[in-house]
């Protein structure tokens, strides 16, 4: 990759030498000498830092302990790490370094028989009538032998040293280095010294995740721990090897999660797995998915044995991994021909791209549930947030934040021999949104994601090189100056021609004679919008803010452009009637419509784009005040006839709130109504503003698609064939308009299923062959629906 200054370990990252003809317009930056910065100022921005709400106690013993250390490359060993020099060892330095690794013990010894004979396994077996008579130990295994092998997972050092060797070689000829964030290692060492129980957490994006934080984690000495992989291992000699080095499979007989969940032992008995995992002293890696939640219930499972008292504490590691080009594992079942067919490939391909790893400082999982500052007890169902304004076009907002139960569903608990409060599974999903949203909060920028975010969401009609090269700087100052890590940094030439040979296959990029700059275009492909939206993820995740701003005010303005000065938003010296279909923006924007439209698009948001520590009311005010911010509105202030210090002629006397709101101020009330806001005039406001609408507009153009398409459906369907056929009507309104492809993505056609589910648009119906979705009552009329299409079309840039 580029070399990056300012850390004394990146010597690695550095771009191969291309012979070639230099291009004109790399001939204009080099007379500007560009760089792209991978820093502001000397330091790299600091993150993965603790919640300062949720768990202050944890950040103050962190705070003066991080170092800057920089980053190394994993894949860069040689004689210096180990004990031993010459040629020779220049030649074995990879197997002389693995061999040197410290690896922690793992003894099984008798961890079979005491989840055997945990209270929850045999209530478990009671309650499904299954428990031998006497208690004999036998029938418990005749019971449980389907899960016998994942009880008795162990981590072999022999297997582990081979196998760590392998995954070295083998990602050196998949990725061209994996650089690791150095700076909050000595933390983790900290921790695994005084004995702390780690739980290491990552947002899943490829099946190459789950090897990636056990090899960082070998390579820096600590200790390996226990990976829950979700894919289906069909050979058993593949599955033999992986359970000698702490994966943790899902049985034989299931093809998914969902499956294992099926059987009402497999959770007693993984939730007794981790709790004598944790007693053993051993580490945990789990990855969750930010769109369905999968994954949570092993979260789920520690948060119980924290509330039970089982285990004193677990420490939480929020990891972050960004890849320049995100590996294609789309299969979920593997076995010993695809394993076969995936080594032979490797000696055929050169390395492609980088990889960033962030390892987040650790933090106290008791301390999150005991300081309360999630507030689950204001959670509300989605229909209650916006029903009423959708149906009833009621100008007040239901304050509250939307419940989110199906990222922890309720058959989880169905087995478990106390089944846990609303609350507490509300706390539990708490948990797994907040460590979604720390995980993405740690994630670098890579340079593939700055130019596809440009690209789609900026220049959707192309853009020249030259300005392409511009946005580049200008957006990595942005993405800096919001604490955000870059995973790229040095000459803007060699920035921009590395993303673009990686996102080659998608673009169209055209030489004219007549033009000095190439001209750079997306395909209007499917696949290829929905590489640049993959890719575009994470800089939507910085920009959150400002987009559900930006969308608010594009909703107030479409307001004004359709039917003229409400009552809430007017114009300076322009008459009602004088509004005309080219967007005014001499227009000034009342702060509490804006909040309530921003604060009633936050209820769309997919999950883990907010902290749930953080009240959808005070989401709402950030997001308006990022846009004064960044320039795009600017503070007015209405003038009234009443003085403010006339305390006695205000409209209202008195206003009473709670004492320990931590979001409440004196001052927020007694300005609210005299806040109003005007967009700035320079000329790049409007392209800022709608290229900030863009970043919400393929999961808002999805939920709008899904909504116009239920009338297609034959409604009621099993809930996968009805998500498998949501896709397909997405997919054809794309090819249909022949643009907005990235709508149409298999997790947009899920997340929009669920959105119209929690809206009371879809009614689930459990049968005897599972769940059922069909129109619900109220909305199968077709006036609903449309109202419901104008509620979400209005934050729609068109």
């Amino acid at each position: 990759m580029v070399q990056e200054m300012h850390d004394g370990k990146d010597k690695d990252m550095i771009l191969p030498p291309q012979n070639r003809p230099a291009l004109s317009w790399e001939m204009k930056i080099k007379k500007k000498l560009k760089t792209v910065p991978p820093c502001l100022g000397v330091f790299r921005p600091t993150v993965g830092q603790c919640c300062h709400q949720c768990t202050p106690d944890s950040l103050s013993k962190k705070l003066g302990q991080t170092s800057l250390r920089g980053f190394q490359n994993l894949l860069s060993v040689n004689e210096t790490q180990t004990r031993y020099r010459g040629w020779l060892v220049r030649r074995v330095c990879c197997a002389l370094f693995v061999s040197g690794c410290k690896i922690y013990a793992s003894p099984v010894s008798n961890r079979l028989e005491r989840v055997c004979q945990s209270n929850r396994v045999k209530e478990a077996l009671a309650a499904e009538h299954r428990a031998p008579e006497g208690g004999d130990s036998r029938g418990q295994l005749n019971h449980l032998s389907p899960l016998l092998p994942i009880i008795n997972t162990c981590i072999s050092p022999g297997f582990l040293r081979f196998l760590s060797w392998a995954m070295l070689k083998m990602f050196s000829s998949v990725f061209g280095s994996i650089q690791v964030n150095l700076n909050h290692l000595p933390a983790l060492h900290r921790a695994s010294k005084e004995g702390s129980l780690l739980v290491y957490v990552y947002v899943r994006q490829s099946a190459v995740d789950c090897a990636l934080i056990p090899l960082v984690l070998f390579c820096h000495n600590l200790r390996v721990p226990y990976t829950v992989c979700p894919l289906h291992i069909r050979s058993s000699f593949i599955r033999s090897i992986l359970q000698k080095v702490g994966v943790v499979l899902l049985p034989p007989s299931a093809l998914t999660e969902q499956d294992a969940e099926m059987d009402s032992l497999y959770s007693p008995v993984m939730t007794s797995l981790v709790r004598e995992l944790l007693h053993e002293g051993q580490a945990i890696s789990v990855g969750v998915s930010a769109e369905s939640g999968r994954g949570g219930r092993w979260l789920a499972h520690v948060t119980q044995l924290i509330k039970e008292g089982s285990v004193p504490d677990v420490s939480l590691v929020p990891v972050g991994i960004s890849y320049d080009c995100v590996p294609k594992t789309n299969n979920t079942q593997v076995d010993l021909g695809s394993v076969l067919q995936w080594l032979w490939s490797l000696l055929w391909r050169r390395p492609d791209g980088s990889v960033r790893v962030h390892l987040a400082q650790p933090f106290s999982l008791k301390e999150m549930c005991e300081s309360g500052r999630c507030r689950v007890g204001e959670w509300l169902p989605l229909q209650d947030l916006l029903l009423p304004v959708i149906l009833n076009n009621r100008a007040d907002c239901v304050f509250g934040r939307r419940r989110m139960s199906w990222l922890l569903p309720s058959s989880h608990y169905a087995s478990e021999p106390k089944e846990q409060t609303p609350l507490e599974r509300d706390f539990s999903i708490a948990i797994i949104l907040h460590l979604i949203f720390s995980a993405a909060s740690c994630t670098a920028v890579m340079s593939t994601s700055l130019v596809s975010s440009l690209l789609l969401y900026r220049h959707r009609k192309g853009v020249s090189a030259s300005a392409l090269c511009r946005d580049v700087v200008w957006l990595t100052e942005e993405l800096l100056f919001r604490n955000r890590d870059v995973g790229f940094g040095g000459s803007l030439e060699e920035v921009v021609r590395y993303s673009l040979s990686l996102l080659a296959p998608h673009l169209i990029v055209v030489a004219v004679p007549s033009r000095r700059d190439p001209f750079i275009v997306p395909r209007p492909s499917l696949a290829a919008a929905l590489h640049l939206a993959l890719h575009a993820q994470i800089v939507t995740h910085t920009f959150i803010l400002e987009a559900v701003g930006a969308c608010a005010v594009s909703a107030m303005l479409c307001e004004v452009v359709g039917s003229g000065i409400s009552s809430r938003v007017r114009s300076d010296g322009v008459d009602g009637e004088q509004v005309n279909g080219d967007m005014e923006f001499d227009v000034v924007l009342c702060q509490s419509e804006l909040t309530e439209r921003a604060l009633q698009l936050c209820h769309l948001l997919p999950p883990g784009f907010m902290p749930p520590c953080q009240s959808s009311q005070s989401f709402a005010l950030d997001a308006v005040d990022s846009l004064v911010r960044c320039g795009i509105l600017i503070m007015e202030e209405i003038h009234r006839d009443v003085p403010m210090c006339d305390f006695w002629k205000r409209a209202g006397a008195l206003s009473w709130t709670t004492s320990d709101d931590p979001y409440h101020s004196d001052s927020d009330e007694e300005l609210q109504d005299l806040r109003s806001y005007k967009i700035s005039q320079p000329s790049q406001c409007p392209e800022m503003l709608f290229f900030l609408c863009s970043m919400l507009a393929g999961h808002l153009r999805a939920l709008c698609w899904a909504t116009s398409g239920l009338d297609l459906l034959h409604a009621p369907l099993p809930e996968a064939e009805f998500v498998a056929q949501m896709h397909s009507h997405l997919c054809d309104t794309a090819s249909q308009t022949k643009q907005h492809y990235e709508s149409c993505s298999e997790e947009a056609a899920h997340t929009a299923v669920r959105s119209l589910i929690d809206l009371g648009v879809l009614s689930e119906e459990r049968q005897r062959g599972g769940v059922f979705l069909g129109v619900g009552p109220l909305f199968e009329s077709l006036e609903n629906r449309r109202k419901l299409q104008r509620f979400i079309s209005q934050y729609l840039f068109n």
